[in-house]
């Protein structure tokens, strides 16, 4: 009999529970001269988890000044921000959990030597 209850409860429990992972993951790749995607569109106020994924084989950053000033970082992840910027090694990748912040376009660059001014730039988008 109650073999039978659990059978029976098991999938109802499992479709009651929040799912893991629930947080969605916004991963940017970093090429030379280029970030895919370029546009990262947010929801102000919602968690996410920012995945910088650095394709290339030298060294890159994220660099989004009034966007990381403007975020609530994960404690453990605020040491990867420094002066508004994220170093992402070749071949590596960095992880932020983070809250957005206010509504607004937030420029993003990679301020490596003439990385920008060959294209690698883009926009966070926080509506």
């Amino acid at each position: 009999m109650r073999i039978a209850f659990l059978l029976v409860a098991l999938p109802l429990l499992a479709a009651a529970a929040p799912s893991i992972g629930a947080t969605p993951i916004v991963e940017v790749h970093m090429t030379n001269f280029r970030f895919t995607p370029a546009t990262i569109p947010l929801a102000r106020g919602q968690a996410y988890v920012l995945r910088l994924v650095n394709d290339a084989r030298g060294g890159h950053n994220f660099v989004a000044s009034d966007f990381f000033a403007g975020i609530q970082v994960a404690s453990p992840d605020r040491a990867l921000i420094r002066d508004g910027a994220v170093e992402v090694p070749g071949g590596e990748a960095r992880t932020i959990h983070f809250v957005a912040p206010a509504a607004g376009r937030y420029k993003v660059r990679c301020t490596h030597r003439l990385h920008s001014a060959f294209g690698m730039k883009g926009a966070i988008i926080v509506r």
